[in-house]
């Protein structure tokens, strides 16, 4: 006989606790939301942007939330394992980690500046090793957890005038792929979501370049660029039941970008 499918269930974060990097704004604020609609008390990183948005919005969901005030650009392994023992003190073990925080600096090859390099590498994937590493290792000891990382179609892709972010998200969609083979088998998740272009803080020039506005929406299929929810939605299911036997994914939310 067929083992039935709990839809009812499938998709509830119900009893979970998360923690999202970045998540006072764009897609990690949408992640945040949307895990807190999905049952989950949820903890969010920030840096630039103030959190009482996301936190209010948590709230009205009903569920807990938890402000980490935090560079992750100067993170270190030993900060990592502190930031996750704190939050665990306080807060409960973290079930789900997302790590979305991100950011690009854009300059033409020959002026592409050493100290951009750095803080791109730092932020986009230092951070999300050492955040891996310390979740990881605790999710391992429980025997149950997801790491849900925020890659890019340029993953998969060089990009222009952005070789560190570049480098960075073909970095981070190897990492999720090491860190699927050594967890697994300890029913922890490791998968991606690879986004395409949308409408947030990073992409704002591209969107005001009229010229690149216009070449980049005449590739995606969809036509549009994409809204934070469209990502928040992959990351609800990643995170949930639905999701046990997905691992090692880096799964393109992208309008039909890498389809062209």
């Amino acid at each position: 006989m067929i083992e039935p499918f709990d839809a009812k269930n499938a998709f509830s974060l119900a009893g979970k606790r998360a923690l999202v990097t970045g998540g006072a704004s764009g897609i990690g604020q949408a992640i945040a939301v949307a895990f807190a609609q999905a049952g989950a008390d949820v903890a969010f990183t920030t840096h630039s942007h103030p959190g009482d948005e996301t936190a209010a919005a948590i709230k009205a969901a009903g569920r807990t939330a938890s402000e980490v005030p935090v560079d992750l650009g100067r993170i270190d392994a030993a900060g990592a394992e502190a930031l996750m023992g704190d939050l665990e003190a306080r807060f409960g073990p973290v079930d789900i980690l997302v790590n979305n925080a991100g950011i690009i600096r854009r300059a033409d090859l020959p002026v592409h500046g050493e100290a951009d390099w750095r803080a791109v590498m730092a932020t986009n994937l230092d951070a999300v090793w050492f955040l891996s590493q310390a979740a990881g290792r605790r999710m391992g000891e429980r025997g149950d957890g997801r790491l849900i990382a925020i890659a890019s179609v340029l993953s998969f892709q060089g990009g222009i005038r952005v070789p560190g972010y570049a480098a960075a998200k073909h970095a981070v969609a190897g990492l999720t792929k090491a860190l699927a083979n050594e967890l697994a088998s300890r029913n922890v998740c490791a998968n991606a979501i690879a986004p395409g272009y949308i409408a947030t803080d990073n992409t704002a020039a591209l969107r005001a370049d009229a010229e690149r506005s216009r070449q980049i929406l005449e590739r995606i299929p969809a036509g549009r660029w994409g809204r934070p929810n469209d990502i928040a939605g992959a990351a609800v299911f990643l995170a949930s039941p639905a999701a046990a036997y997905v691992n090692g994914a880096i799964l393109s939310v992208d309008g039909g970008w890498m389809a062209r």
